[in-house]
């Protein structure tokens, strides 16, 4: 299917802000970049959404290729939409949030991921893009 607009059209995205419990705090899984940009830093899965899906299957998807991790239920959180958020371009990410069971959410690094670990929520990395603005909204939200 082609697509041919009058004007130009922002590239869609979907982020996971993943949480486990961990004593009387949490846990937030997040993924070693692979490639520009921010390659090498820590980020949350996610990725862009495919023409044929939805955003709650994008996000299910992009979670499970790059981290092993099956979520379903993960609830909307926010659509984050700064002009210059993704130096590829003009990018929209629609940002998703859940708590899964430690039982289970063992992770490992695929697809564009070069590797997936879960961080105590009190001593996170810096992090890619704006995704600490994700991070700290969504722990407002379980808290």
């Amino acid at each position: 299917m082609s697509y041919t607009y009058d004007y130009p059209r922002a590239a869609l995205t979907v982020d996971a802000v993943v949480f486990r419990p961990c004593g009387q705090s949490y846990e937030l899984l997040l993924i070693r970049r692979a490639h520009y940009p921010f390659e090498g830093m820590w980020a949350l899965p996610g990725g862009f959404i495919n023409m044929d899906e939805t955003l709650e299957q994008a996000v299910v998807r992009e979670l499970e290729e790059e981290t092993g991790l099956r979520a379903e239920g993960l609830q909307q959180l926010h659509a984050f939409s700064d002009v210059n958020r993704d130096p590829r371009g003009r990018t929209v990410t629609v940002t998703f949030y859940g708590v899964v069971s430690r039982e289970g959410s063992q992770v490992k690094g695929g697809d564009d991921a070069a590797e997936a670990k879960w961080f105590d929520t009190d001593h996170l990395p810096e992090l890619a893009f704006d995704h600490i603005q994700a991070v700290e909204m969504a722990l407002r939200k379980i808290r």
